[in-house]
């Protein structure tokens, strides 16, 4: 399988480079995080200053464990964001073939490259496969296949949390089998870098060594632990983004040149005559979106926040070519 580029969305400086205005005149629409994030309190000083402890990282970890329905019997741990564990695993066991259908998050194929792997876009004769679910870009949901005689099978549901009924937990208890927990995406915190892995004991244990000591910040620890114990702000969270999601769908189609191919309710896909045009356009307005070097005609947008970012997407989507 070709590498893809290894690109990201976020990067609203290059947009800003090219089409002028400050950060706060922009409406960033390129990554897949909520705009509307879990409220912070006030944070004690010691949650600066001293080494996080490990009843600041037990706390989390009972938090997680709850919110995510661990099951007794498997392991949970905490790292600084999704991507340090992205970039770690290929490493658990000596390189062979490992299968990443896509398009999906480069990420997966960059990090068991760069360990020495050798990445396919088939299943057959696999030792290791990455299912990414929801996938990213488009959404799609892993349905069933073959997942026998795999030595380690990833499941990447960093976007899963728009629905609680959509983890594949069920399948952690197999040995090699590694779920991925994105902090930054529903909650929209990005920023704080907090992610989870969720295996059997004697897989989190060997993950565990290759992250080291002291990965989570003290901060980070305080404000997931209180994030995931807040249940009722999920459940109004998930009301929301997809209420939102529907309304950016009839804002985006109205126009008659894009139509919806896929998303979850954290972002969403639309097809176009031409992604590049189109995405140049919503810059011109200070709407930053999502383009792919393998597609021509897929644009991706996140959603908007505050009532003003709405009405600016509104505009520019007026003068979609």
């Amino acid at each position: 399988m070709d590498e893809p580029t290894r690109d990201h969305g976020g990067n609203l400086d290059a947009a800003r480079r090219r089409w002028g205005g400050k950060r706060h005149d922009w409406v960033d629409l390129s990554t897949g995080i909520n705009p509307q994030p879990y409220p912070l309190d006030e944070m004690t000083p010691d949650m600066w200053t001293a080494l996080p402890d490990t009843a600041a990282e037990h706390g989390l970890l009972e938090a997680a464990r709850a919110f995510w329905g661990v099951p007794k019997g498997l392991d949970i741990m905490a790292a600084p964001g999704a991507s340090a564990l992205i970039a770690n695993l290929p490493g658990l066991m000596p390189a062979g073939r490992v299968a990443i259908p896509g398009p999906t998050y480069n990420e997966h194929a960059a990090a068991f490259r760069a360990h020495g792997w050798e990445v396919s876009n088939k299943t057959e004769a696999c030792q290791a496969r990455v299912i990414v679910h929801p996938n990213n870009p488009d959404g799609a949901l892993f349905t069933g296949g073959n997942l026998d005689g795999l030595d380690l099978l990833v499941i990447d549901e960093s976007f899963a949390d728009i629905d609680a009924n959509l983890t594949m937990r069920a399948l952690a208890h197999r040995p090699g089998v590694i779920i991925l927990k994105s902090f930054g995406k529903f909650w929209g915190l990005a920023g704080i870098r907090l992610g989870f892995a969720i295996a059997r004991p004697d897989t989190i244990a060997k993950l565990r060594d290759r992250i080291g000591p002291w990965a989570v910040s003290g901060p980070a620890l305080e404000i997931g632990r209180r994030a995931l114990l807040d249940h009722g702000w999920a459940q109004r969270t998930r009301a929301r983004l997809h209420a939102d999601a529907a309304r950016l769908d009839d804002m985006v189609t109205a126009t008659g040149v894009a139509k919806l191919v896929g998303g979850t309710p954290l972002f969403r896909l639309y097809k176009t005559s031409n992604a590049t045009a189109a995405q140049e356009s919503l810059g011109e307005h200070h709407v930053w979106t999502r383009a792919f070097p393998y597609s021509d005609t897929w644009l991706r947008l996140g959603l908007p926040g505050p009532a003003k970012a709405w009405v600016q997407v509104e505009t520019a989507l007026k003068d979609l070519p």
